[in-house]
C-alpha cells in the first residue's frame, strides 16, 4: 500500500496479529499508508495455505485454540525474522521506497515478531512499534528480549494492564533488558485497555486509546524515517 500519486515515501512493514489478514487489518495498513508511508502488509500465515478471512467476534465465540492453533504453528518470531529478509529485498526493488531504514509495527503476536525481525536485520530497521505484544520476554531462547542488544531501531512498547500474555512482571523484565542493552526506547502500560485494543474489529476496540496509540507511533516514525 502507498499514499498515492508521488513519493518517494519511507516504508514499514506490518506484522499483524493472530487473525491474519481481514478487512480491519487491511483498513489499519491503509491508515499508515494515508500518514506519508509505503507499507507491506505481508501473510505471515501463507505456509498454512488458504484462510478467512477470519472475523474476530465470530473466533472468541468458538474455541480459540483449535481455530487460530493451526495457523500459529506455522509461524513464529524466527521464522517471521527469515521471511523479513524477503519482505526487505522486495522494499528494495520499489523505486517509490525512499531511504534505506525502514519501519515496523507489530500487534499482539506480530509485536514480537516487529522486535525479532529488526534485531536480525538490525541495519535496516529504524523504528519498531509493538502495540499489545505478547510473551516479550519469557524463557523460551526465542524471546525478543535477549534480542535487545542486537537492536538499532528506536522501540515503542504499549502494552494493556487487562493482558494475561504480558504481565507486569515482564514489561518489567523487557525494560530492564532494553534498558541495559542501551536501546532508545520507550515502554508504557495503557489504563483501563485490554489485549487487542488497537484492533477495531475486536470487542475491546477502544478507540481512544487507540488513537493515543498511532500518535505515540507515527511521532516515532517521523522522527526516524523522514529526512
Amino acid at each position: 500500500m502507498s499514499p498515492g500519486d508521488g513519493g518517494p515515501w519511507p516504508a514499514t512493514i506490518f506484522y499483524a496479529n493472530a487473525g491474519g489478514i481481514r478487512p480491519a487489518v487491511v483498513e489499519m495498513a491503509q491508515r499508515l499508508a494515508d500518514a506519508g508511508y509505503i507499507v507491506l502488509l505481508p501473510d505471515l500465515f501463507y505456509r498454512y495455505g488458504p484462510y478467512g478471512p477470519l472475523v474476530p467476534t465470530e473466533v472468541f465465540k468458538g474455541d480459540v485454540g483449535a481455530i487460530l492453533g493451526p495457523l500459529m504453528v506455522t509461524t513464529g518470531n524466527v521464522k517471521a525474522a527469515e521471511d523479513t529478509e524477503a519482505f526487505l529485498a522486495y522494499l528494495d526493488t520499489r523505486t517509490d521506497v525512499a531511504g534505506d531504514k525502514v519501519g515496523a509495527v507489530g500487534f499482539c503476536m506480530g509485536g514480537g515478531m516487529a522486535i525479532t525481525s529488526a534485531a536480525t536485520h538490525s541495519d535496516h530497521f529504524a523504528a519498531v512499534a509493538s502495540f499489545h505484544g505478547g510473551n516479550l520476554a519469557n524463557d523460551a531462547p526465542s524471546s525478543p528480549h535477549l534480542l535487545a542488544p542486537k537492536l538499532r531501531a528506536e522501540l515503542y512498547v504499549a502494552g494493556a494492564d487487562n493482558d494475561g500474555s504480558y504481565p507486569l512482571a515482564m514489561a518489567e523484565r523487557l525494560e530492564a533488558a532494553l534498558t541495559e542493552a542501551g536501546v532508545h526506547h520507550f515502554a508504557e502500560i495503557y489504563p483501563g485497555a485490554a489485549h487487542g485494543w488497537m484492533m477495531p474489529d475486536f470487542p475491546v476496540y477502544d478507540q481512544v486509546s487507540a488513537d493515543r496509540g498511532w500518535a505515540s507511533m507515527l511521532a516515532m516514525f517521523n522522527r526516524n524515517l523522514r529526512e
